[in-house]
């Protein structure tokens, strides 16, 4: 499993896509952090990161797709996929190792974020603490809505040969899970009671309550089954195809 991180990891960051990609997740969230109006946080008048936490999710939607649309849909179109499923490695190995290389990118991406705790820190203004329980706990939420996301893109990539097809798939299954449930809920068809339970079926209403600080077994094991689900059925694909 570890050989095929490695040699996907070698491949994305041989050329200037990768780079591009993670340049641009940076670029992109410092513009809305800093300089676009609407989301700027030096006009809130008050040390948080409420911002960045609302809209990193957003930016990974676009993000995430870009890492993983390459992982099936090259090796299904240069026919190097018979090489892998000949070789010693077993069906969960190739998976596994894939969805590894991505996901270790995509936290590569965001390692480099951490500087806003220490930029937001240097602007708390009198006695008023920052959040860091409420930042920590963000963080984590991002953590598992990035593993999630990956495999939910591991997966559209074992479906098509085209890199396009498996990042739209990818994005919109995403939006779907992170925002499509919350948004259905709010219908007033499904006004008294439930609206929570449908919301509750999507990422938005767990990466919530995990950035409140709080971890509860109950997300935990959302994002889990989550991760797991998507993975095994990228496996049974690679068996079926």
């Amino acid at each position: 499993m570890w050989s095929i991180c490695k040699k996907d990891l070698r491949q994305f960051f041989s050329g200037l896509a990768g780079y591009v990609a993670i340049i641009a997740f940076l670029l992109l969230n410092g513009l809305m952090l800093f300089v676009f109006r609407d989301s700027n946080i030096l006009d809130d008048g008050y040390a948080s990161l409420e911002n960045y936490f609302a809209l990193a999710p957003w930016v990974l939607l676009l993000l995430i797709p870009a890492v993983t649309m390459r992982l099936f849909a090259d090796e299904w179109k240069a026919g190097t996929i018979e090489i892998l499923r000949t070789s010693p490695l077993r069906g969960y190995q190739i998976v596994g190792g894939k969805y590894l290389s991505a996901l270790i990118v995509v936290i590569l991406a965001l390692l480099p974020t951490l500087i806003y705790i220490v930029t937001i820190k240097s602007l708390e203004a009198g006695n008023v603490p920052l959040d860091t329980g409420g930042i920590l706990g963000s963080y984590i939420g991002l953590g598992f809505l990035c593993a999630a996301f990956t495999a939910l893109g591991t997966w559209c990539s074992s479906f098509t040969n085209s890199a396009i097809i498996a990042f739209l798939g990818s994005a919109f299954g995403c939006f779907i899970l992170f925002s499509g449930f919350n948004s259905l809920s709010k219908l007033p068809g499904f006004s008294g009671g439930a609206d929570y339970y449908l919301a509750m079926l999507g990422m938005d209403f767990h990466y919530q309550n995990i950035s409140r600080g709080v971890l509860d077994s109950r997300d935990i094991l959302y994002f889990a089954s989550l991760v797991f689900f998507f993975l095994f059925l990228t496996q049974r694909r690679l068996l079926k195809k």
